[in-house]
């Protein structure tokens, strides 16, 4: 419980519940009166594209959500009015639609770098100002429309028909409660992002439902409920490191199924086993947040840092050596693209003295995480520096031969790159001296070390980066090509002559998805160059590239470390390693396993 009242982050969240309570609690309760549980999904889930459309063209989130969510509570009114009094089918048009839209602009048309899970599922970890007022705002609209509304919507929805003779208008009415719902949803969307919405409009009020009679009761205790159980929510994501949005919807969805039981087994033998089952789930969740760990800190002492990616961290473990302790946020074979940071991860980067990013949009939710959880933490963009700076669909050449004459230059950015620099260890010689120094101004007791550190580091990779070019030296030129999930490997390619036939998915983020046209014209690609072999990806599922390699024709390789690391004594569990390891499997693939690139350190 200190955590929740200390921590700046906790607080934010804790008053962005709040504020929404009231907001969620009348809302909810005319929703569930009204039947329009399902409509307040669905313009939960309209938000969507709009949010994807606001990040592909940089304007604010909620202008986004609420074109798209308004439009799809007018829509649905006014299809409804068209058509009779049911909402149903066409909330189900508008649901898919809104859902088909969103992934097709995420994937096909923005290319959307963004989380898409955070879209979808929020983050109340990174509650902002204007967050903050919007919730505000939605609960004193609410509060407002209930006081001057609340008779009509209620006479209209025991009886339309006399509600309509004492001179109420239903259609009005109803639109301005659609226009709440809408309202409602847009507040929520850093609460619980757009397919989470129910668990806050719908699910308390059809709780307190079972157990209230009268309007006002039903509508304050569904307030109060919400209060606890979002309070609830977030202390328990804290102790367990859970996103607190989904983690709220549980607990919100295990409340409903408590109290539907107890009121279901009223008899007293059947009463007294639901209420052992209740005290049973209550001790479990009470047992898991006892079990958070002592006060005991290993790194004590030691430099405290940060590294959002699996490369980083293994950069900053190689040149800081015992002097620091490394919180990696992301564990192998994780997706960086679409990471939601945990509570953990607030509370690690607010310990921090330095931040450690890959960049260029990899990790770019890391620069939020730094800004709300208080830290005055720096933040390295380790690849800023870098060499080596393709632009978008670059196939340069390179001599492998030639020394690293580039390993001191600073590059200027060239907007948007793929990400993956670490491919080429030139990038990674650099992104190694940009580290030491960053440790050194942060700890100047340990700079000698860490610059020491960091010469070995760079000695070793130079070494590795010679013996993946003689390895691929040794295969004709038009054997050298590479179709891969997606495209992660620009820099590996650039730098060791390799021509990129294509990609499954043909963005340098996985969060895109491959359309039909996209996949056939590969397959037609694949076969026209005669490619033998698609290689696969450890972090993401092998199906699709197994499915476009066996319509082509042509072989499944070996998984390659694109995105991430692999787990600890893999042999892609470090940075070199995992070249080497991504050396040696596409030599073996390219050559049908005659030859192969093993390591010579």
């Amino acid at each position: 419980m200190p955590d929740l009242l200390t921590l700046p982050f906790a607080q934010r969240a804790l008053l962005e519940v709040v504020l929404l309570a009231v907001a969620a609690g009348l809302v909810g309760t005319w929703v569930v009166l009204r039947g329009l549980a399902f409509l307040a999904h669905a313009v939960g889930t309209a938000t969507f594209p709009g949010l994807v459309v606001a990040d592909g063209l940089g304007f604010a989130a909620v202008l986004g959500a609420a074109g798209t969510g308004g439009a799809c509570a007018a829509g649905v009114a006014w299809a409804a009015r068209r058509g009779g009094e049911r909402h149903d089918a066409h909330t189900a048009l508008a649901l898919v639609a809104a859902v088909a839209a969103g992934v097709v602009l995420a994937s096909d048309v923005f290319r959307s770098q963004a989380s898409v899970e955070s879209l979808l599922f929020g983050s109340l970890l990174l509650v902002d100002d204007g967050d903050l007022v919007l919730a505000g705002a939605a609960s004193a609209i609410a509060a407002l429309a209930t006081l001057t509304l609340g008779p009509r919507w209620l006479a209209v929805g025991f009886d339309g028909t006399s509600a309509r003779a004492l001179g109420a208008r239903p259609r009005l009415t109803d639109a301005l409660l659609v226009a709440l719902v809408a309202l409602l949803a847009l507040a929520a969307l850093t609460t619980l992002g757009a397919l989470l919405v129910p668990a806050l409009v719908v699910v308390p009020a059809a709780t307190t439902r079972l157990v209230c009679r009268r309007l006002a009761t039903w509508q304050v205790a569904t307030v109060g409920l919400v209060v606890a159980e979002g309070v609830a929510g977030v202390w328990l994501a804290l102790e367990l490191d859970t996103p607190p949005g989904a983690t709220i919807a549980a607990l919100g969805a295990s409340v409903f199924v408590l109290v539907a039981l107890g009121r279901a087994l009223r008899s007293p033998g059947r009463g007294r086993h639901a209420a052992v089952g209740a005290a049973a789930v209550v001790a479990a969740v009470g047992a898991a947040g006892c079990g958070s760990g002592g006060d005991d800190d290993p790194g004590a002492g030691r430099l405290q840092v940060v590294a959002t990616t699996t490369q980083m961290g293994d950069l900053v473990r190689e040149v800081g050596g015992d002097r620091v302790e490394v919180v990696q946020l992301l564990e192998p074979n994780s997706d960086p693209h679409d990471h939601e940071p945990r509570p953990s991860d607030v509370r690690a980067v607010a310990e921090a003295k330095l931040v450690v990013a890959s960049g260029d949009g990899l990790d770019g939710w890391v620069q939020e995480v730094v800004d709300r959880s208080g830290s005055t933490a720096r933040v390295l963009d380790a690849g800023k520096g870098r060499p080596v700076v393709l632009e978008p669909g670059e196939e340069a050449r390179h001599d492998h031969g030639a020394e690293d004459e580039h390993a001191g230059e600073e590059a200027h950015d060239h907007g948007d790159t793929d990400p993956h620099w670490w491919h080429d260890p030139r990038n990674v010689v650099a992104a190694t001296a940009r580290i030491a120094r960053a440790l050194g101004d942060a700890a100047p007791a340990g700079r000698a070390a860490f610059d020491a550190a960091a010469r070995r580091y760079v000695e070793r990779t130079r070494r590795t980066d010679r013996t993946v070019a003689a390895c691929f030296a040794r295969i004709p030129h038009d054997d050298r090509q590479l179709v891969t999930d997606h495209d992660a490997f620009a820099y590996f390619a650039h730098r060791y002559d390799l021509h990129v036939v294509g990609a499954v998915i043909p963005s340098t983020t996985t969060q895109a998805q491959a359309s039909a046209g996209d996949l056939a014209e590969l397959r037609r690609t694949i076969r026209h160059e005669g490619v033998r072999v698609v290689f696969p990806e450890s972090s993401l599922n092998p199906q699709l590239a197994r499915t476009v390699a066996r319509a082509a024709g042509a072989r499944i390789g070996d998984a390659l470390y694109a995105d991430t690391l692999g787990p600890a004594g893999s042999p892609g569990a470090t940075v070199l390693g995992a070249l080497q390891a991504n050396a040696d499997r596409l030599v073996r693939g390219l050559t049908d396993g005659r030859q192969g690139c093993p390591s010579r350190s």
